[in-house]
């Protein structure tokens, strides 16, 4: 792992020249663990991990003047320079509008501003610290330093509501941990800070002028052509060059190389077969700039690029992949590998990895990429994000009918409708796109809060199925994950609390908002941040993946293509198409460009069915039962099931067994991310204490019933009923949901007399139904429902 941190503190100076760190009761120095200081105190900044001396520049106008920018960035130091004194005036958007993938960060005087991009790829975290604030480019250094226990709201929101930043919010998995929304920047001034967009926001009186297929698409190809020249031009390493033992009888450099599991010196790319990968493969190959190997290392041919294809021998169906990127590596300018993988390399099959800054399902699969990047090169490329950034979200549908645009509905309808057999599909789309189109954003985020909160696994939760299925369950604002039919109801009831708090904020959706931009851009966000803890979990000595889809200005210039063009099937292979014959590149193989995704569901099952007693055994005493999040038979009767090939989301299973390995691996941590901490301070310095009957409670419960029971929490349902485990229900039976009673509610002396919320039946043995406010004084205990009279 590669980060940085530093702190914005009330100090007015530094104690000595050059200093930084904090200074603790005993006189030791704070400062994180294999660190290399880039300025000093009031204010430090540290680049922390294994960096290349390319990757970490600083740029200075004067002491308190400066600017750094860590990462791979194509601008000259002479632009750095420039966006300095640029950036004093207050400019941010520039700062991320380079070429490349990095984190830039500005010091004028005490301001410091951290610009995060805009798919999240490189998030920024930030949590309040000796009286100043602290950030990081990754969480686990900030819960290390302030001792942060888990944040399990936010753990049931990974599970229940993935793709919604209403549930996730700011969140992080570390309580007091928060985390810098993409398109936004962290401004400190002197410990304080604010978070901004630098982003312009569409104005609401003019319409945007509309914009030209040819000419966006273009743009697209220029932004994607300079992400790739800009690698090209970066320094080439060799890896282990400074540690290399020496000689060892019987083996040469490149068996010694590979015994050390070090990639190939040079640049390589992935080749699928895919459109994407393919694109970035023949770009880097025939792009000017020796994109292959270095002389003297490798294959010694100096020009052709490595391309890596892994072959799955334990799944069928890849014969029109491999035969595709076959037909690609045809080219001189590439060198073909092939890594073959059986049943060892399947999912769930080696569950075996390093801790992560955070939890991602893909760390069920972390061996299976790390077996094709062992043989790809110390720059290696990936098409991952291109689906994410080029494709259109189903919801995109109902913003062309906010703009009455019914005939471009007509391609994508069509095509679904062939995919499924049906003529009832147009009708179908058609009245979920209008009804998403009408709903607003807070009816869509309150009707996802209900489904969550009711709980009722005969609704289909993200239940399996075709095309036409996933198209209309995502024309919504919001969605259940597909783990959301195996959590508590608990856990499901703090989801729908987040859900609710979140209608209330005005940050999150603005004004003139479209559902289906609002769904691509968190689509993206959530792609970013799986692909960030792959890089961690798959992570090979020396290597650096390229994700040239994910870059700001590319990114840019994608949001840009009419929504028109990005309905149409199979825009983004012609898009790709464009691209490589803007670059010279006009023969492809047959089939080039179709969508491939079911070689990867049918690995998840067979991966699935294999490890099938493993998993059980995993969650005989799974830590995500102990968090009250889940029920352990209930996740081992789905994981035989699924084994047994009932349709169930494997996708929701990806994500319960990640988390629960990501628990095991955070709690087995021994070691922190500083020095000069007392006691050597970590993140969840005690463990996972039992939280199943305490959600709801305490601070949430806000309300009780004049008994005392906290009946409108999510334990207090379950007290009531006198059950100890186990599901509770539906909590709707039992009143409102877990958030401050409505001003007409409050005002009702009973249940029944409110018309939002209907009668509300009191539990076994509670008593009363006329409710108190916990706030009410001790000494003032509630009155009886009994006469006078008939006291005894």
């Amino acid at each position: 792992m590669r980060w940085l941190v530093g702190w914005s503190s009330t100090a007015a100076g530094a104690l000595a020249a050059g200093s930084a760190g904090a200074t603790g009761q005993d006189g030791e120095t704070v400062h994180p663990v294999g660190s290399q200081l880039l300025w000093g105190d009031p204010d430090p900044l540290w680049a922390v991990g294994d960096w290349r001396p390319d990757e970490v520049r600083v740029v200075k106008a004067d002491d308190r003047t400066r600017i750094a920018v860590l990462g791979i960035c194509g601008a000259t130091d002479e632009q750095l320079r420039v966006a300095l004194f640029a950036a004093r005036g207050g400019a941010l958007r520039h700062l991320t509008a380079w070429p490349g993938s990095y984190t830039a960060i500005v010091q004028v005087g005490r301001r410091l501003t951290v610009c995060g991009d805009l798919a999240g790829a490189r998030p920024v975290f930030h949590t309040p610290w000796a009286g100043g604030t602290a950030y990081a480019t990754a969480a686990l250094p900030l819960a290390d330093l302030i001792e942060a226990n888990l944040d399990f709201g936010h753990l049931a929101a990974l599970l229940a509501a993935p793709d919604v930043p209403a549930a996730l919010h700011d969140s992080t998995p570390y309580d007091g941990v928060k985390r810098i929304p993409p398109g936004h920047a962290l401004i400190l001034r002197a410990g304080a800070r604010e978070i901004a967009g630098y982003e312009p926001v569409a104005s609401l009186a003019v319409a945007a002028p509309p914009a030209d297929p040819e000419s966006a698409v273009d743009a697209v190809r220029d932004a994607l052509v300079e992400a790739v020249r800009t690698r090209l031009s970066a320094p080439r390493h060799v890896p282990g060059a400074d540690i290399d033992p020496g000689p060892v009888p019987g083996m040469g450099p490149a068996e010694r190389r590979a015994a050390r599991g070090m990639p190939v010196p040079g640049i390589g790319a992935d080749l699928s077969g895919g459109p994407a990968s393919g694109t970035l493969a023949l770009l880097a190959s025939g792009l000017p700039g020796m994109p292959g190997t270095v002389l003297g290392h490798g294959t010694g041919a100096g020009e052709r690029l490595l391309a890596v294809t892994f072959n799955d021998l334990a799944v069928a169906g890849q014969e029109a992949e491999l035969e595709r990127a076959g037909a690609l590596a045809a080219n001189p300018r590439l060198h073909h590998v092939v890594v073959a993988g059986g049943e060892e390399t399947l999912p769930y099959a080696d569950l075996d990895g390093p801790l992560t800054d955070e939890p991602g399902s893909c760390l069920v699969s972390a061996a299976r990429h790390r077996a094709r990047l062992a043989s790809g090169s110390a720059d290696h490329f990936t098409g991952y994000g291109a689906r994410q950034v080029l494709d259109a979200h189903p919801a995109r549908l109902a913003d062309l009918l906010m703009d009455r645009r019914r005939r471009h509905l007509v391609r994508p309808v069509a095509a679904l409708a062939k995919a499924d057999g049906s003529v009832l599909v147009p009708a179908r789309v058609y009245a979920a796109a209008r009804r998403l189109s009408r709903t607003p954003y807070r009816s869509g985020i309150e009707s996802l809060a209900e489904r969550l909160l009711d709980h009722r696994p005969d609704d289909g939760l993200d239940a399996p199925g075709g095309a036409v299925e996933a198209s209309l369950a995502a024309l919504t604002w919001g969605r259940p994950g597909p783990a959301a039919r195996w959590l508590t109801g608990e856990a499901l009831a703090e989801v729908s609390v987040r859900l609710q708090a979140s209608t209330h904020r005005s940050e999150l959706v603005g004004p003139g908002q479209r559902p289906g931009d609002f769904r691509a851009r968190a689509a993206l966000a959530r792609h970013a941040a799986d692909l960030r803890v792959l890089e961690q979990a798959a992570e090979i000595r020396f290597q650096r993946l390229h994700a040239p889809f994910l870059d700001n200005q590319v990114v840019r210039a994608a949001r840009a293509l009419p929504e028109a063009l990005r309905v149409r099937p199979g825009a983004r292979a012609a898009i790709l198409r464009t691209v490589l014959e803007g670059a010279g590149v006009r023969e492809l193989p047959p089939g080039w460009g179709v969508p491939t995704q079911a070689t990867e569901a049918a690995a998840a099952r067979t991966g699935l069915r294999v490890a099938a007693d493993t998993l059980v055994t995993l969650f005989d005493t799974p830590l995500l039962a102990e968090a009250g999040l889940v029920e352990a038979r209930v996740v081992r009767k789905a994981l035989r099931s699924a084994a047994a090939g009932e349709p169930l989301p494997l996708d929701g299973l990806a994500d319960l067994v990640s988390l629960e390995l990501w628990l095991r691996r955070l709690l087995a941590r021994r070691g922190t991310c500083w020095t000069g901490t007392p006691a050597r301070q970590r993140a969840v310095p005690a463990g996972i204490a039992p939280q199943r009957g305490r959600w709801g409670g305490g601070r949430r419960a806000g309300l009780a019933h004049s008994c005392g029971h906290a009946c409108r929490s999510a334990a207090g349902m379950r007290a009531a009923r006198g059950g100890t485990g186990g599901r509770w229900g539906s909590p709707r039976s039992w009143g409102p949901p877990l958030m401050g009673v409505p001003p007409r509610l409050e005002r009702s002396r009973e249940w029944g007399r409110s018309r939002e919320w209907g009668r509300h039946p009191a539990p076994p043995g509670c008593g009363p139904t006329r409710l108190q406010h916990r706030r009410r004084a001790p000494e003032n205990p509630p009155r009886s429902n009994t006469p006078a009279s008939k006291t005894p």
